[in-house]
């Protein structure tokens, strides 16, 4: 796996703010597999953490007037990430550091409206490494728009999940229809951040 310049870790949408799933009002479906992409997840963390990859966190919020979810509701999903809902905050095992920066954003693609770009230029970024959810959108979304914005993307396979096991396989054939060497493991990451020399935070 080749990483190309500076890399930046993005956490998409991983919420739920530790609200049993039977109880979330969040009507978003999804494929199976959570609890086994947690320890991933935090392990990757972690591990970019240390070797000095920056890590930036994307949650998903709306207003309870819905005012700013716009065609969202088009589709199969209902009312989600309402701002005031314990379930629209970021999981339990997301933990943001004071100095990494949180973005909301309001449409699926983490650069649509928000600062994202500002931040991954602050970064001298030329990669970013997507893990979260859902692969078929929020993901998806995210991707085409690095693609477009001249990014290396890399969608770490096993630290996302779709709406279904059909949708998430079809949006990653689709990302690496963009990039041909955009999916990876996040074995191939952690080896890669293993013979990294740890390197100072900005």
């Amino acid at each position: 796996m080749e990483i190309i310049g500076n890399a930046v870790l993005i956490v998409v949408d991983i919420q739920g703010g530790g609200v049993p799933e039977a109880e979330s009002r969040t009507e978003i479906p999804h494929m199976g597999g959570r609890s086994e992409r947690v320890a991933r997840v935090e392990n990757l963390i972690g591990d970019c953490r240390a070797k000095g990859v920056p890590v930036v966190f994307i949650q998903e919020v709306h207003k309870p007037s819905l005012v700013d979810i716009g065609r969202e509701l088009d589709g199969v999903e209902g009312p989600h990430c309402v701002e005031g809902w314990p379930e629209t905050e970021l999981a339990p095992h997301i933990r943001p550091r004071p100095e990494e920066f949180l973005i909301r954003k309001r449409r699926y693609s983490a650069f649509f409206g928000t600062e994202l770009e500002i931040v991954l230029k602050a970064y001298r970024a030329q990669t970013v490494l997507l893990i979260g959810g859902l692969t078929d959108v929020c993901i998806h979304y995210t991707a085409v728009d690095a693609h477009q914005h001249d990014y290396h993307v890399k969608v770490l396979t096993d630290c996302v999940g779709g709406s279904s096991q059909r949708a998430h396989d079809a949006a990653l054939e689709a990302v690496r229809y963009l990039q041909r060497d955009a999916l990876v493991t996040s074995e191939e990451v952690t080896a890669w951040l293993d013979a990294r020399e740890p390197v100072a935070e900005l």
